[in-house]
């Protein structure tokens, strides 16, 4: 399949989605898909995805890494939000035998130490589980949105992620951080207290500070890195050519 006939066609589904709402978004994306996952970390975005799911695509499994590391208020999210909706939130944790070598090669901490120590945490942490979490899936749905640091700014609707050959949504893509507040004030959607303590993204406590102003909403994750393209590897674009994805596999 020619790179620009699947580029074409990507611009159409753009601006397609850019016409739905966020409930007809998703019940168009899980439209015939048998086992369709989104993996929430809890922050405002995915909060949002969560309240919008339980009423436009209920079936969708919503699946949660807990990591160990989570910060106590993200712990305490989970459950007011399975309450608040009525759903459950797969919880996926990381192998205790992995966690143990991890510890003995770099200790529990040794994530500060270099950049390759930090991405072998987040493996053991993140990575495995994740892998385990969409095993058997056939479409991710994740809150990526263009807005949230410049590695994401290309974000679109609909990706391949060619390492886990897997269909990957993204229905707030095109959202602003306004959006996103606007909607959680309106529809009263419980958040993380910790976002109104300059905490836009949340991951592992002893990875994540608050931001500075004029830092981008990401900048307080693994902050002492000096890569701006830092990230922990779940959301990293793949090189290589993507298969088209029109409409028909989207759907089935």
């Amino acid at each position: 399949m020619q790179s620009g006939h699947h580029n074409g066609h990507r611009r159409v589904l753009d601006a397609d989605y850019s016409k739905m709402s966020l409930n007809e978004r998703l019940a168009f994306l899980v439209e015939g898909r048998k086992n369709p996952v989104f993996t929430t970390s809890l922050g405002i975005e995915d909060q949002v995805l969560t309240a919008a799911l339980s009423v436009a695509a209920p079936r969708v499994r919503i699946v949660t890494l807990e990591t160990g590391r989570l910060f106590e208020e993200t712990m305490a999210l989970i459950e007011q939000t399975q309450e608040r909706y009525g759903i459950t939130i797969e919880r996926f944790r990381p192998d205790e035998a992995l966690l143990a070598d991890y510890a003995a090669q770099h200790g529990m901490n040794g994530f500060y130490e270099s950049v390759a120590a930090r991405h072998a945490c987040c493996g053991v942490r993140k990575l495995e589980p994740l892998a385990r979490a969409l095993s058997g899936a056939d479409l991710w749905i994740t809150g990526l949105r263009r807005g949230q640091s410049a590695t994401r700014s290309s974000a679109d609707f609909i990706e391949y992620d060619a390492e886990r050959q897997l269909v990957k949504a993204n229905p707030l893509a095109d959202w602003s951080i306004e959006d996103i507040k606007s909607h959680v004030a309106g529809h009263a959607i419980p958040i993380n207290p910790l976002h109104a303590r300059g905490y836009p993204s949340i991951g592992c406590e002893p990875c994540t500070r608050a931001i500075k102003p004029g830092e981008d909403e990401r900048a307080g994750r693994w902050w002492w890195e000096n890569d701006e393209q830092r990230e922990c590897g779940l959301h990293v674009a793949q090189e290589g050519e993507q298969p088209s994805v029109q409409a028909s596999a989207v759907n089935g």
